[in-house]
């Protein structure tokens, strides 16, 4: 039987999953989420011109109430600081 085969080429998902985890570990703790929150953070293709080839979108669901922020980087790069002000500028935009 042959074996699997891997990717030599592939993001780390493990390295991945933790990175989504932690941001979303952030975004609970800067918005002061109830534990019924659900977080999703996704990584995209940014196809925007001028834009950085990858973005990291971020979606709130409170019931019925959703947000959503983008940060413009890929996720592996994003700050806590990052997260802070994307939510700051889509809250003043409200």
């Amino acid at each position: 039987m042959s074996a699997a085969f891997i990717n030599p080429l592939a993001r780390n998902a493990i390295g991945a999953v933790n990175t989504a985890r932690a941001i979303k570990q952030w975004t609970r703790e800067l918005l002061d989420l109830p534990v019924e929150a659900v977080v999703c953070v996704n990584e995209l293709v940014c196809h925007v011109p001028g834009c950085p080839p990858k973005e990291t979108v971020v979606l709130v669901m409170r019931g019925r109430d959703t947000d959503q922020v983008s940060v413009h980087q890929a996720m592996r790069d994003i700050t806590c600081e990052d997260l802070a002000a994307a939510f700051a500028l889509h809250m003043e935009g409200e």
